[in-house]
């Protein structure tokens, strides 16, 4: 990972979005992290991750409900007494 100041950033975005490509690059404001800029495709893959992690998370306390007896129309009761 390589780090750059937000002034140079700006002074060369053309050869930062290049090198974006091969590895993420940090920016940093007044010395702290400011932004990552990053491939489309190292997004890509972080957004799946973060999609199938959400799924594994949201299956896990669906069967964890089951279990404890929630069912489909208890949840809709208990959705309709908070209006």
């Amino acid at each position: 990972m390589q780090y750059i100041s937000a002034t140079d950033a700006k002074k060369t975005l053309g050869a930062v979005i290049t090198k974006a490509q091969r590895e993420p690059i940090v920016i940093q404001k007044q010395n702290k992290d400011a932004a990552v800029i990053i491939s489309p495709e190292d997004y890509e893959r972080l957004t799946r991750l973060n999609i199938e992690e959400f799924q594994q998370f949201r299956d896990k306390v669906a069967k964890q409900a089951a279990a404890r007896g929630l069912t489909e129309k208890k949840l809709s009761a208990l959705l309709a007494s908070d209006n």
